[in-house]
């Protein structure tokens, strides 16, 4: 699959943010409905319910859409091997600093290691990358190895609902980033797409509930489908 529209990469507002290391900062639909942006969370050291989940990571990690790499670079503190990706030079600039290794790249660029990975992580939302949920499973499902594990952060309501948006600051001087495809899944969505993934599909391997955010963990099949002839 070809790299999606560049979205974070071209948002001004996003680049100020991380820069800054707060907000306000949020997501606009075109309809005016506006979803805030954690920038502080994101920006800040990696709190208790990020370390629970990152103490389920088997192996070693990839972090997808990292931002400004508070994940990254707790991991990389702990020895484990770790990388970063995220379409944003800023948010990769800043994981860097932090001590994390970071690649500006898509998930649906060529990556290092394809195949190979042992945990995914799609948190702070990011299951949303590129508006299609199924495309992003099956991209992913190519990225871990077989039988590894993706946790994903999910919403906190029962959604599915894709929609173009756009990085504002409502506060600030009004600078907009360009529009592009987002998702917001809550875990029964994100179950009926694994569900129905195409290849062998995925398998349940753990959801819980912690200070009001949501996860899901995956596992991938140990077996790859036969390319088609």
């Amino acid at each position: 699959m070809s790299a999606p529209p560049v979205a974070w990469a071209a948002a001004d507002p996003y680049a100020t943010a991380l820069r800054a290391g707060r907000g306000p900062l949020f997501l606009r639909r075109a309809d005016g409905w506006l979803l805030p942006l954690e920038v502080e969370r994101w920006c800040g050291r990696a709190d208790a319910v990020d370390l629970e989940v990152l103490d389920r990571c088997e192996g070693s990690v990839l972090d997808v859409g990292c931002g400004p790499g508070r994940l990254v670079a707790e991991l990389a503190v702990r020895g484990r091997t770790v990388l970063g990706i995220d379409v944003s030079e800023t948010a990769v600039d800043r994981t860097v600093r932090l001590g994390g290794p970071a690649l500006r790249r898509s998930v649906f660029e060529p990556l290092p290691g394809e195949g190979r990975w042992d945990t995914v992580l799609l948190m702070d939302g990011n299951v949303g990358i590129g508006g299609d949920p199924p495309a992003l499973l099956d991209r992913v499902a190519v990225v871990l190895r077989p039988g590894g594990l993706l946790i994903a952060e999910t919403a906190p309501v029962d959604i599915d609902e894709r929609a173009e948006v756009q990085v504002v600051d409502v506060v600030g001087p009004g600078v907009t980033g360009g529009m592009f495809p987002w998702a917001r899944i809550g875990t029964p969505a994100l179950l009926r797409y694994a569900a129905n993934a195409s290849g062998p599909g995925w398998t349940p391997a753990g959801q819980w509930t912690a200070d009001g955010r949501r996860f899901l963990a995956l596992r991938n099949p140990t077996k790859r489908s036969a390319p088609a002839r």
